[in-house]
């Protein structure tokens, strides 16, 4: 696959921001008291924010690849 230059740096570029930011976000998550009841088990909030990070993570990956594939390929 070829893309333009740019527009494969755009993705590339994309794809590691999203790999940077959605981890230290799940960290914030992590900590705020929301995440696990009383008991310490992992509440709905804290599921649903592992679940929204993980995909974030997938389409960040995903994203970045297709950039370098663009770029090289």
């Amino acid at each position: 696959m070829q893309l333009p230059f740019f527009l494969a740096v755009v993705l590339i570029v994309a794809g590691l921001w999203s790999l940077v930011v959605w981890p230290q976000f799940l960290r914030r998550v992590m900590k705020d008291p929301r995440a696990r009841d009383a008991g310490g088990k992992a509440t709905r909030f804290l599921t649903v924010h592992v679940v929204l990070v993980s995909i974030s993570l997938l389409f960040g990956a995903a994203t970045a690849a297709v950039g370098v594939a663009g770029l090289f390929g």
